[in-house]
């Protein structure tokens, strides 16, 4: 059956799968002449990307683990991309969350809770963290006018300095200097405040996070679609005037937004530090909260295009950081290509668009 053979609703529906598959296919191609053109082994870059993505337990495992970072902060985006507030500091977020985490779970009486609260505190700590950073960027939106762009983006360079200042100060973070060669990291968490795996395998790294990932997006969801408070975003976000003349409180929607988004960042980074990375150093987000803001982006506001996105792109940072290392191809053009298929994807999805658009 051919896309002209069909009815206009699954036409619509086979053009919307095949311009960003097609533009993915077209991207890896390009991604390949590349490496061919810089020298190296397609093959090998080839089979080092599918064995780095999938070819064990522990990458599959570590695949997904990076998938759901992505998730939570494209689920905070479109929380706050719903009232029309676009918020870039996902990074930001994440460090204050891992921060938080860090102090909590090396703070000696946390390790002894009970009932799994040694897990719970790090976490809720994180996320309460991030919210915190994300309201600042929301409440300096209400009071002062500043755009939520600027804000949230400036506040995660201030939060990633917080990161680095943390792991280099003894009063702080940094494990105690025994020698020149100690590195600028935390201590190790305790294991008690450690994520339990998923999978019960000791080869693959697959944690609780993802079930934490998949109610967090249910629960998304649900407020979006079928809340008041859902319903009061998607006002505020369509026209913030006739909102607030409706008797809607604008400025705490606007404010409750934004640290939700932020808190969602948090959690994102605490459950990176509870869940594989178990202390903290600089660098620790890895472009996570910028690579999550484009899942955002590329949903179009929905859960299910969030999870979609976060598992392309967590498959897709995995068979890259493996092609670095087993088939040597530089960390330049690992990043050229993820960027050209970002490129080719985000122009499909606007593609789509215009044609249903054009089309009702």
């Amino acid at each position: 059956m051919t896309a002209l053979a069909l009815s206009m609703p699954d036409r619509r529906r086979f053009v919307g799968v095949a311009i960003p598959l097609g533009a993915v296919v077209g991207s890896m191609a390009i991604g390949l002449l590349l490496i061919a053109v810089s020298g190296k082994s397609v093959p090998d870059a080839a089979e080092a990307f599918l064995d780095g993505a999938f070819g064990s337990a522990f990458a599959v495992g570590a695949s997904i683990n990076r998938a759901v970072a992505l998730a939570l902060v494209g689920l905070g985006f479109i929380q706050a991309f719903r009232a029309n507030l676009t918020n870039v500091g996902g990074e930001g977020q994440i460090a204050v969350g891992g921060i938080a985490a860090t102090a909590l779970a090396l703070w000696s009486p946390i390790a002894g809770l009970p009932l799994g609260l040694a897990i719970l505190v790090p976490l809720l700590g994180g996320t309460l963290a991030g919210a915190f950073w994300g309201g600042i960027a929301g409440f300096m939106k209400v009071r002062f006018g500043t755009n939520e762009v600027i804000s949230t983006l400036l506040l995660g360079f201030v939060a990633l300095l917080m990161v680095y200042w943390s792991v280099q100060s003894t009063a702080l973070l940094r494990q105690p200097q025994n020698s020149s060669a100690t590195l600028p990291e935390s201590l190790p968490i305790p294991d008690a405040t450690k994520l339990p795996s998923l999978t019960g395998d000791p080869s693959s790294p697959l944690h609780v996070g993802l079930l934490i990932c998949l109610l967090l997006a249910v629960a998304t969801a649900i407020v979006l679609q079928r809340s008041t408070f859902g319903v009061r975003l998607r006002a505020i976000g369509l026209n913030e005037l006739a909102a607030r003349r409706a008797g809607m409180p604008g400025a705490i929607l606007l404010v409750v937004s934004l640290a939700i988004a932020g808190a969602f960042g948090g959690l994102t980074g605490a459950i990176m530090l509870q869940g594989e990375q178990f202390y903290l150093k600089a660098g620790f987000s890895s472009g996570y909260g910028f690579d999550g803001l484009v899942v955002g982006l590329l949903s179009r506001g929905s859960t299910l295009g969030v999870l979609a996105g976060a598992l392309f792109f967590g498959f897709l940072r995995s068979g890259g950081i493996s092609m670095e290392i087993m088939a040597g191809v530089p960390s330049a053009l690992t990043l050229v290509i993820q960027g050209l298929i970002v490129i080719a994807v985000a122009g499909s999805v606007i593609l789509v668009e215009k044609l249903e658009g054009g089309q009702r």
